[in-house]
């Protein structure tokens, strides 16, 4: 289901300051997909900012929702993942900044699969606990998981800046530091010993880069280190270099202008193609951003029209560049679904179905392209292909049913609709409002 519409909606109410009205539309959008990494990022900010308005914690607020956090711990001891979460949640929701509830909510999300959502969280626990490693090192995981090697790496230099000696952050920032080194082992051979000398040189100072975290003075010296370099060596190793340092900066302008100069001597490079589109996007959202503070919704609204045509067309560019990825079609597929783009998505989606990695998203996102398109009959197929061979109902499979119900309600067909509910019902009777429909179907 797209949900852009509803989460421009809530950011709107967010910057009007209706953070009550933000709350509750974030909230509907996590119960029909807990995974909605926005939202969930939209929530962490709209609780944060409603509790600075009201004047921050209070001894009373705390006593009203140490119900809820103890609940929380015992559900998930008891394995309840989901209501666990639920219970954080309505914890959170008076106390916002505790940073060990949104700890635990980032690893209840994490165990119930929805990366993207406990990255939203975690990023968020870096905000309001900045001296804690806990937050950094577990953002940089989602972040790996994720494919965001960079910002993982970046993660991890910000934990070990607060702790270097944690064990945990050296070893993942080693593994990820390897990894990046192995994708970029495609460069030109060697021709001649200045090149040895000029490449072991190169590597000491990544190595060293890597190896230590850098405050702002060091990067911006390192900065006029690699561009003195520049004047001698063009090279696109070296213009990565210099947008990663950027990147760390927080100057994504600068950034994307040395990704793309990189990525038009290496045009066939996916790593420099992904990490040229991220930055686009984040200058594009800090654009959005700004526009909000200004008060001028309409070049907001119009910004993010643009942002989200202008990721279409950097997915495709990586889906042309990797064909055979059936992740890169499937993540074209979700943004060409949000855009209403319906028989472009299912031609991306239907090929990422053809591989067990993607296959079970890609479903529910081809059968969402049916229900856009009206061909209920072809998006219940889809929905119940996704369901098969399902023991446990996660909250992906909770929407399916929840699909498949509201289909078969507007089909007329009253006892396949309450019997797709009732197996919501029967795990979970506080999902949406599957108890007032189960009640009306009786």
């Amino acid at each position: 289901m797209d949900f852009t519409k509803q989460i421009q909606k809530a950011e709107e109410a967010a910057r009007r300051r209706n953070y009550d009205f933000a709350v509750q539309l974030y909230q509907q959008i996590l119960e029909i997909d807990p995974d909605q990494g926005e939202a969930r990022a939209g929530l962490r900010q709209s609780l944060k900012k409603r509790w600075d308005l009201k004047g921050g914690g209070s001894f009373l607020r705390s006593l009203s929702g140490a119900g809820p956090l103890a609940l929380a711990k015992t559900l998930r001891k008891a394995g309840r993942r989901d209501a666990c979460a639920k219970a954080l949640e309505s914890y959170l929701a008076t106390n916002p900044v505790d940073e060990e509830a949104n700890l635990m909510l980032g690893m209840v999300l994490e165990e119930l699969g929805h990366t993207k959502s406990a990255y939203a969280v975690y990023e968020f626990v870096t905000e309001v606990a900045p001296k804690s490693p806990e937050g950094f090192k577990r953002a940089g995981a989602m972040s790996a998981r994720l494919g965001e090697t960079e910002r993982a790496l970046e993660y991890y230099e910000k934990a070990l800046g607060i702790d270097p000696r944690d064990q945990e952050a050296i070893k993942a920032r080693k593994d990820l530091a390897a990894e990046r080194a192995l994708t970029r082992s495609n460069a030109p051979e060697v021709q001649h010993s200045r090149d040895q000398i000029r490449n072991k040189s190169e590597a000491q100072e990544l190595e060293r880069t890597q190896r230590m975290h850098l405050s702002d003075d060091e990067l911006r010296a390192q900065v006029e280190r690699l561009e003195a370099r520049y004047a001698d060596d063009k090279s696109p190793e070296l213009m990565a270099q210099l947008a990663e340092t950027h990147e760390r900066l927080k100057d994504f302008e600068s950034a994307l202008d040395w990704a793309e100069r990189a990525l038009s001597y290496r045009k066939d490079s996916l790593e420099l193609a992904a990490k040229a589109g991220d930055l686009r996007a984040r200058v594009m959202k800090k654009q959005i951003a700004e526009a909000g503070k200004r008060g001028d919704e309409a070049r907001a609204n119009e910004l993010e029209r643009e942002m989200q045509r202008f990721e279409v067309e950097d997915h495709r560019r990586r889906v042309a560049l990797r064909p055979a990825d059936p992740v890169l079609r499937l993540q074209l597929g979700k943004r060409l679904l949000r855009l209403a783009e319906w028989d472009e998505a299912m031609v991306e989606l239907q090929k990422a179905v053809a591989d067990p990695r993607a296959a079970r998203e890609a479903r529910v996102l081809l059968a969402q392209c049916f229900q856009g398109k009206g061909y209920t009959d072809l998006a219940r197929k889809e929905y119940l292909r996704v369901l098969e061979g399902v023991t446990t109902l996660d909250e992906r499979a909770k929407e399916v049913l929840y699909n498949l119900g509201a289909i078969a309600e507007a089909e007329g067909n009253s006892s396949d609709a309450r019997g797709y509910y009732s197996r919501i019902f029967e795990t979970d009777v506080g999902y949406r409002d599957v108890a007032d429909k189960m009640e009306r179907l009786k």
